[in-house]
């Protein structure tokens, strides 16, 4: 019995922090920007890659994950300030060049890396309950999802940066007159997307086969969870992330990992219907 509830509490520990750590940069990006960004696994993928190659080089594994996450906050910039900023409210343009430079940037690596990478290995061994084996370094990254949550909460509710940035994407023309500038704000904050999309891959490089299409992993769940939860990362992705993860070790359990991804775009599919605003929309007018 204890053997069962604990491998069901891991499943939705497990699911959580995958679903929280690989949909925050989009949850910045798409959910506070509205920016519709395609390029989110390629995001991704940079911080894997570039993970891999300083651990491999002798770098310690933690500081070649914030390489990976530095590297991808970088081109993060670079591309809002070159790209990016001519398309705020231009979602339908959004998309396209999102999709181009995600297109760009994972037949790039295929043909200069190769079709696979060799992985760095997955740390910390593992442990046994009942019976079962499951992985220390997974225990890990569940913490590691909760520290994101409460650093991203004092960052844009207990910093100076934070508030500005809020503002400057809530009411940019105001922001603008109080002598913010909001072309500096914006690449920032969209810069700190990336690099948490960066994150994301290099917490799970060692933990998955390294493919220039390895994004695409990430991607759905990354969007279901933003959907789900609306424009509010604190009031939306991280409960959606939670409710997600319920119903997807749930069904995982019952069915397999297929029912537990079917599970997933059901729930999307519903509460897009009931509430089109998301989770964070419904409980921000109940409030009021």
């Amino acid at each position: 019995m204890f053997a069962t509830a604990f491998s069901f509490l891991y499943q939705f520990g497990d699911a959580f922090a995958f679903l929280v750590i690989a949909s925050m940069g989009l949850a910045i990006i798409f959910g506070m920007m509205g920016v519709i960004n395609l390029a989110h696994g390629e995001f991704i993928t940079c911080g894997a890659y570039v993970t891999a190659t300083l651990a491999q080089k002798g770098l310690p594994l933690p500081l070649a994950i914030l390489g990976g996450a530095a590297c991808a906050g970088i081109i993060g910039m670079i591309l809002e300030i070159t790209i990016i900023r001519r398309l705020y409210h231009r979602p339908l343009d959004s998309i396209v060049a999102t999709w181009g430079i995600s297109m760009i940037a994972t037949q790039g690596v295929l043909i200069v890396l190769g079709s696979t990478m060799q992985g760095v290995g997955t740390p910390l061994g593992s442990f046994s309950v009942g019976g079962y084996s499951y992985s220390t370094y997974r225990l890990v990254l569940m913490a590691i999802a909760v520290l994101l949550l409460l650093g991203l909460y004092l960052l844009f509710y207990h910093t100076r940066f934070g508030v500005i940035a809020r503002a400057t994407i809530q009411l940019p023309r105001m922001a603008r007159a109080t002598g913010v500038d909001t072309s500096r704000i914006y690449t920032l904050t969209f810069g700190l997307g990336a690099a948490l999309a960066g994150l994301a891959g290099g917490l799970y490089a060692p933990t998955m086969t390294l493919v220039p299409t390895m994004g695409s992993t990430f991607i759905v769940e990354s969007f279901v969870t933003v959907v789900i939860g609306g424009g509010d990362i604190f009031m939306g992705a991280a409960p959606a992330a939670a409710i997600l993860a319920v119903i997807r070790a749930g069904m995982t359990a019952w069915q397999g990992q297929l029912f537990g991804q079917i599970g997933l775009l059901l729930t999307v599919i519903v509460v897009i219907r009931l509430m089109p605003g998301g989770l964070s929309g419904w409980l921000l007018r109940g409030r009021k």
